[in-house]
C-alpha cells in the first residue's frame, strides 16, 4: 500500500532545506571574513641587503689640538729706543731676513761715528809708535840707547797695537748695536702675533712679533699610552679640524713618556699646508695602521635604540630583531662585528618603522 506525502508537507520540507543551505552558505562567508581580518597585514615593503665582506683600514682614533711646528718669539736685542715703523702684520708671510721693523736710532749713529774717530786716532798713533821701534831696533847692541830705553819704545809699540785692537772693537759693538734697530726675520714663515705698537718705547727683550716657522703645522694628538706601541714614525694620519675639510699627515715624533694624569701620550704628525688650517683648532684623526678584513652593512641598515646597535634579519615575511656589534666606518657603510653572518639578509633602510615580528613585504 502507498503512502501519499500531501503537497503542503512537500513544499514546507523545500522551503527548510533552502533555508539550511542559505544558512551553511551565509555561516562559510563569515568564517572566511572573520579569518582575512585575523590575518596579520604587511606593515612596510622592505628592500633586501646581505651583509658584504671587504678589506678595510685598520686605524687607531686620537684627539688634540693644531699647533705651530715652532714659534718664534721675535724682541728688541736693545732697549731705551722708540718703535719708529712696523712693516707687516698678523697673517703675512715672510723670508728670512726681511726686514719687520725699524727703532729710532737715536744716539746710536753718532756713538758709531765717536768709535770711527777714536779708531783713525789709534792707528795713527800705532804707526808713529811702530816707526820708532823699527828704528830702536836698529840701535839694539849699539852704546847710543840704553836697554831700558829700547825696552820702553817696543813697549810703547805694543800697547798702541792693542789700543787700535780695542778700538776697532768698540766700533764692531756699535755697529752691531746700531744694526739691532733693524728687526728681521729668522726664518721663512707667517707672522701669526703682532704686539708691537708704533711709536712705543722698547725694552731689551720685549716680544714684538711671533713668527710660525716655515709656515708649518702640526697635530699633537693624545693617544692612549698602551696604544702608543703600534705607532711609528712616518705612519698616515687622517685628520678631521673642526669646520675644514680633512687633510692627510704623518707621525713626526712619539712622545717617550705618558702623562701620569690622564695616561695618555703625545704624538707629533706633520700636517700638508691648506688655507683652511689654523693653529689652535680641535681636531680628530685616525692613524692607519694597515688593512684587515671587516663585515659590512649601509649605516642605514643598523638602528641605534637604547644604546645597542640591531639590525632587522629577513626571515620569510617577517623581520627579526638582531643585536649586532659595530667598528669602523667607511664613508656611509659601517662594519659589524659580532651578531650577524657574513651573507645575511636584512632590511636596507627604513629599520625605524619595524618592530621584531613585523610582517613585511620584501621588494623584489
Amino acid at each position: 500500500m502507498k503512502i501519499r506525502i500531501p503537497a503542503l508537507a512537500t513544499a514546507a520540507l523545500t522551503v527548510a532545506l533552502a533555508a539550511a543551505f542559505v544558512a551553511a552558505l551565509s555561516g562559510t562567508a563569515f568564517a572566511q571574513a572573520q579569518a582575512a581580518s585575523a590575518a596579520p597585514r604587511p606593515a612596510l615593503t622592505v628592500k633586501r641587503i646581505a651583509a658584504q665582506a671587504a678589506t678595510w683600514p685598520q686605524t687607531l682614533s686620537g684627539t688634540g689640538s693644531i699647533a705651530a711646528w715652532q714659534e718664534v718669539v721675535i724682541g728688541a736685542e736693545i732697549g731705551g729706543q722708540r718703535l719708529a715703523q712696523l712693516l707687516v702684520d698678523v697673517g703675512d708671510r715672510v723670508r728670512k731676513g726681511q726686514l719687520l721693523a725699524r727703532l729710532s736710532p737715536g744716539t746710536l749713529e753718532a756713538e758709531l761715528a765717536a768709535s770711527r774717530a777714536a779708531l783713525l786716532e789709534a792707528e795713527a798713533a800705532a804707526r808713529e809708535a811702530h816707526q820708532t821701534a823699527e828704528r830702536v831696533k836698529t840701535l839694539q847692541g849699539s852704546e847710543a840707547l840704553s836697554p831700558q830705553a829700547i825696552d820702553q819704545a817696543l813697549a810703547a809699540d805694543g800697547a798702541a797695537q792693542a789700543r787700535v785692537a780695542a778700538a776697532k772693537a768698540r766700533v764692531q759693538a756699535d755697529q752691531l748695536r746700531l744694526s739691532y734697530t733693524q728687526i728681521t726675520a729668522p726664518d721663512d714663515g707667517v707672522v701669526s702675533a703682532r704686539v708691537a705698537t708704533p711709536g712705543a718705547l722698547v725694552q731689551p727683550g720685549a716680544e714684538l712679533f711671533r713668527l710660525q716657522r716655515q709656515g708649518r703645522l702640526e697635530w699633537r694628538a693624545e693617544v692612549p699610552g698602551a696604544e702608543l706601541a703600534q705607532l711609528k714614525v712616518g705612519q698616515v694620519v687622517r685628520v678631521q679640524p673642526s669646520g675644514a675639510p680633512a687633510v692627510e699627515g704623518r707621525i713626526r715624533r712619539v712622545a717617550p713618556q705618558i702623562d701620569p694624569q690622564t695616561r695618555n701620550g703625545l704624538v707629533y704628525v706633520d700636517l700638508k699646508a691648506g688655507e683652511a688650517l689654523r693653529a689652535g683648532l680641535f681636531a680628530r684623526g685616525e692613524f692607519v695602521l694597515g688593512e684587515s678584513g671587516a663585515l659590512t652593512l649601509p649605516q642605514s641598515a643598523v638602528l641605534l635604540r637604547d644604546g645597542f646597535s640591531y639590525v632587522f634579519r629577513i626571515d620569510g615575511s617577517k623581520v627579526r630583531q638582531t643585536k649586532v656589534q659595530t667598528g669602523r666606518r667607511e664613508a656611509d657603510r659601517v662594519e659589524i662585528r659580532s651578531g650577524l653572518a657574513s651573507g645575511a639578509a636584512v632590511v636596507e633602510s627604513g629599520v625605524g618603522f619595524l618592530a621584531d615580528g613585523d610582517t613585511v613585504r620584501v621588494a623584489q
